[in-house]
């Protein structure tokens, strides 16, 4: 993540954040639902280099959700203490 969007994060007020965080998990979750249908349904019809390629796009893109969700609750902890 870059540094420039943590900090967009610490001037979040708590309600923002919370707001944010259930953003980020319901994009993540919808991510994971689009990725398993897609690729219950067509794996078989793309080939396995597209398959890899967008297996690692995925990958990419969850992990970019995550490291925004984990900052966001690492900010809110802090926070609430």
């Amino acid at each position: 993540m870059d540094s420039d969007r943590e900090k967009t994060f610490e001037m979040m007020s708590v309600e923002e954040l919370q707001a944010e965080l259930k953003r980020l998990k319901e994009n993540l979750c919808d991510l994971e639902d689009t990725h398993n249908f897609t690729f219950g349904k067509t794996t078989v019809h793309i080939g396995a280099e597209r398959a890899q390629a967008m297996q690692e796009e995925y990958e990419e893109e969850c992990a970019l959700y995550s490291g925004q969700i984990a900052t966001i609750e690492a900010i809110l902890s802090s926070r609430t203490k």
